[in-house]
């Protein structure tokens, strides 16, 4: 509730920013607040799920989240781009964007998560550091976030689209905005495939022939000189990284106890916000010095080294039958502590009753 309210009132400034034309420092502080508001959002609105929804449904919760996730990446862009070009203005979108999100914050109020063990004790760095801890020693999630973070650091592509489409495909302003949206379609066709799959299984292997997919997409991607043909290639690569996405948050949430959840999803939108930052500098780095074409070559090469590397140091990640039912969250001392707190004051309110 308190995220989206955020989200409202940095939209309600953009809007004012862009209706009374302020000066550009002003929109600059706003996307600042929102990369802020974003990040409790995202280890809020993960860690929520799981609280949510039943943990016999919680893969396909997760996929139907992928999916309406992926349809926004789809229909924001369009939506707000029509509405721009209806009104010939701009904060008419800033502006719906702090109604909707000023709903969302109110339809929150309704939500009712089941009640969970809160940890005991006061801040401190232990406590802080207890998220990146649960990962160390969980190998399975360390295993599912190296690949991601890797595997987007290495093989992404998506920062280079502007150059192939004018450069290598010959392609217009409409053939980019196709390329830019064919990850996400084609996330969302396997997304809808995902929806009624009873389970993914093998799940480790899954996950390491996803990224393995991911790969090979990216390598022939860059090989490509036909536009359509590279279409379907980032259709692929959306598909098969949707797999692994589900896969990861699957796994993430199901093996982290309640009261450390937040924390290491906070940890794993680290690892997140910064392969995707980090990977859009070294594939414009990499393309510096020896062309965009071999920059995405080279990137999904080392996407399949890092996914063999993973693979044979993280035996437990390759032998992974079941997301769910192997998976048993590790309890803390942090998580005992809360634990036993709570058993004895279970016992207490039992002994004086």
């Amino acid at each position: 509730m308190f995220t989206q309210s955020g989200f409202a009132l940095v939209a309600a400034l953009l809007a004012v920013t862009a209706y009374c034309g302020a000066p550009l420092w002003i929109s600059f502080v706003a996307i600042a607040l929102s990369g802020c508001v974003r990040a409790f959002n995202m280890s809020t609105r993960q860690s929520l799920l799981p609280l949510l929804v039943p943990i016999d449904r919680f893969q396909n919760a997760v996929t139907w989240n992928s999916a309406i996730f992926q349809c926004a990446a789809i229909g924001g862009p369009v939506l707000a781009g029509g509405l721009i070009a209806l009104t010939h203005s701009t904060w008419i979108v800033f502006a719906l964007s702090t109604a909707l999100c000023a709903g969302f914050a109110i339809a929150a109020t309704q939500l009712r998560p089941r009640e969970t063990v809160k940890a005991t004790g006061g801040f401190t760095l232990r406590a802080m550091f207890a998220g990146a801890a649960h990962i160390r020693k969980e190998k399975v999630i360390l295993g599912a976030i190296l690949l991601d973070l890797l595997a987007v650091l290495f093989g992404g592509a998506t920062a280079l689209l502007p150059i192939f489409a004018t450069d290598i495909l010959h392609t217009d302003a409409v053939g980019l905005g196709i390329l830019k949206a064919s990850t996400a379609v084609g996330a969302l066709i396997i997304a809808g495939f995902l929806a009624v799959r009873p389970t993914l299984r093998p799940a480790g292997p899954l996950l390491l022939w996803s990224v393995v997919g991911f790969g090979v997409c990216m390598i022939l991607f860059g090989i490509s000189h036909s536009f359509w043909i590279s279409v379907a290639l980032l259709m692929a690569s959306g598909a098969v990284d949707n797999v692994s996405v589900v896969i990861r948050h699957v796994l993430v949430q199901t093996r982290t106890p309640d009261q450390l959840r937040g924390r290491v999803t906070a940890v794993n939108g680290i690892f997140i916000e910064c392969s995707n930052e980090l990977g859009g500098f070294e594939s414009g780095l990499v393309a510096a010095w020896i062309g965009p074409v071999w920059s995405v070559i080279s990137g999904g090469i080392g996407t399949l080294a890092v996914t063999g590397v993973i693979a044979w140091c993280l035996p437990a990640l390759r032998k992974l039958d079941r997301l769910i039912d192997e998976v048993k969250p590790i309890q803390d001392p942090l998580a005992m502590n809360a634990t036993s707190e709570s058993s004895k004051n279970q016992a207490s309110d039992s002994a004086s009753s």
